[in-house]
């Protein structure tokens, strides 16, 4: 398999961001700017492959029915960041490269984070954002773990961070509604912008998803008795009709898939507006190829707002659908916790 190897210093690739966030660039200093990023990004292809092979091989000893899932993150998401963190350079940033676990519970989330942090790993771990004891006041929970590659076999790598997200189907669930609403909305509810009265639901789920798995809330309902949280939770749902709305773009979506669907490398495309999904799927050995078709295709969504890209590999189409089911407008896990809610409230209230 080819790798990307790095060809460009740390000082290039943070003046390649700076340029892309500057509205006074100019279209030649632009189009250079992102072969650097795109370039900068595919060098850490490499140690998220040898992240995801310990990863699964972890995971055989807490969840063999885990699902794992890497990424490349997308250009539209670096430069947002870069924007929003002023000060930040791109050489510098974290999850550049990102890998996914999507466990059953909370058991087995601790369970993993117990073999990384005693186990024998020679890459060095620089962070851990602990949103599940700490979450987000969006009502974001996760762990995230932070390494930075290191390996005296081959050090060209060494430096390049990698984020290793863990989370429990629950979680996973409730971060893909988020990002399906905002989807259609047009609104980076991910990133806590758009819609306050979306923002405060999800907020308000998070705090009741959170109870369902004996965790702790944000600090926003640390002084709200669990039964009212539950309760307004449902009374919120039904207002907004959220199952109605979600089901309505379930419908609505058709997967449009290619007819390689052994490849390991997947770039999907959303296209909100007519709620089409189309799948391009590239072997192992097709990597360079992959990474060309992600930068095309995020030159062609810059265009259109309605079209979101992504590049991620998993073992079969199966699991692109579990792990990235945002992309399918799949908010099925959501919609069934939705109901649990509604049956406690219920419950609590005859």
């Amino acid at each position: 398999m080819a790798f990307t190897v790095p060809n460009f210093t740390r000082k290039q690739v943070s003046k390649a961001g700076n340029v892309l966030i500057d509205p006074n660039s100019t279209l030649e200093q632009r189009s250079t700017a992102f072969d650097v990023l795109n370039h900068w990004r595919s060098c850490h292809a490499y140690p998220i492959n040898t992240f995801q092979a310990t990863l699964r091989n972890r995971l055989k000893k807490v969840c063999e029915s885990a699902l794992v899932a890497q990424r490349l993150k997308r250009s539209p998401s670096i430069l947002k960041k870069l924007t929003l963190n002023p000060g930040m350079q791109m050489a510098r940033m974290q999850d550049v490269g990102g890998l996914r676990a999507v466990v059953e519970n909370l058991h087995q989330v601790r369970q993993l984070e117990k073999i990384y942090r005693e186990g024998n790993f020679s890459h060095e771990l620089i962070g851990i954002d602990d949103y599940i004891n700490n979450p987000k006041n969006s009502g974001y929970r996760s762990l995230h773990l932070i390494y930075k590659y290191k390996n005296p076999i081959n050090p060209i790598y060494d430096g390049l961070c990698i984020e290793l997200q863990v989370r429990t189907k629950l979680q996973h669930a409730w971060a893909t509604a988020v990002e399906t609403i905002g989807t259609f909305l047009d609104q980076a509810l991910k990133s806590s912008e758009g819609s306050k009265e979306w923002l405060d639901y999800f907020k308000l789920v998070g705090a009741a998803f959170a109870l369902l798995e004996n965790s702790p809330v944000s600090e926003a309902f640390s002084s709200v008795e669990p039964i009212d949280i539950y309760r307004n939770a449902h009374e919120e749902t039904e207002r907004l009709e959220v199952k109605r709305k979600l089901s309505a773009f379930a419908i609505a979506a058709n997967a449009i898939e290619s007819r390689q669907t052994q490849g390991h490398y997947h770039l999907v495309v959303l296209d909100s507006e007519t709620r089409m999904v189309k799948i391009r799927s590239f072997g192992k050995k097709k990597l360079v190829d992959a990474n060309l078709a992600y930068a095309e295709a995020e030159a062609a969504a810059e265009s259109s707002r309605n079209l979101q890209v992504v590049l991620v590999a998993t073992n079969s189409i199966d699991a692109l659908r579990k792990a990235y089911p945002n992309y399918f407008l799949d908010t099925r896990q959501f919609t069934f916790n939705l109901q649990k809610i509604k049956r406690l409230v219920e419950g609590k209230t005859r």
